[in-house]
């Protein structure tokens, strides 16, 4: 087993929350970069470029999501798949290292949360306010800038948007930036009629 799987392995405790698994291979992730960076200045902004462009292929491609998601695949299909697919991204080195590893230890599911967790690790390292973003359906363009727009307008400065895919939430978006949550949601306001319905009954 190459170093960076061995120090991505070990990342992985016996008995994790979701949250806390992410966490754990984002850190080891970012302290392989760390260890990089005299041979390679640039290593943890090249390490979350790959991770950010693996995360939107799967952001952008429902087959994906649910390949991903799904428990009933082995770690043979999902790693023939997962390698595929990287190579077509032309994602290789840590990142296809750290999918490696993932799939060795049954946690492919995590992935999305450990980019997300990565990506959050690079933000405050420069200074930046993360907003993460809940949408019943993926973002475009237009949309992320519109919302980067009215956080700075809100007095929010040099935001990077953390993204996630949720259809129960049915429509509109929900944002936490630090402390405030803003649910504009479309589940959200139907639970609030439902609510001001029963008081007036």
């Amino acid at each position: 087993m190459a170093a960076t799987d061995q120090t991505l392995d070990k990342a992985a405790p016996s008995a994790p929350s979701a949250v806390g698994v992410a966490a754990r291979y984002a850190k080891a992730l970012l302290d392989l970069a760390d260890d990089k960076r005299t041979a390679e200045a640039g290593a943890a902004d090249r390490i979350g470029a790959e991770l950010e462009a693996l995360f939107a292929l799967c952001r952008d491609n429902a087959d994906m999501r649910n390949f991903i998601a799904d428990p009933r695949f082995n770690a043979r299909i999902q790693r023939e798949r997962m390698f595929k697919i990287l190579e077509s991204a032309g994602i290789t080195g840590e990142v296809r290292n750290l999918v490696g590893v993932l799939i060795a230890n049954r946690r492919l599911s995590a992935l999305p949360a450990v980019a997300h967790a990565f990506g959050a690790l690079i933000a405050a390292r420069r200074g930046q306010q993360t907003a993460e973003v809940t949408t019943a359906h993926a973002l475009s363009d237009t949309q992320r800038a519109q919302i980067v727009a009215r956080l700075t307008e809100a007095g929010y400065s040099n935001v990077r948007l953390s993204e996630t895919v949720d259809k129960s939430i049915l429509g509109g978006l929900i944002v936490r930036i630090g402390s405030r949550l803003y649910d504009n949601s479309i589940k959200s306001k139907l639970q609030r009629l439902q609510y001001a319905m029963k008081g007036a009954a």
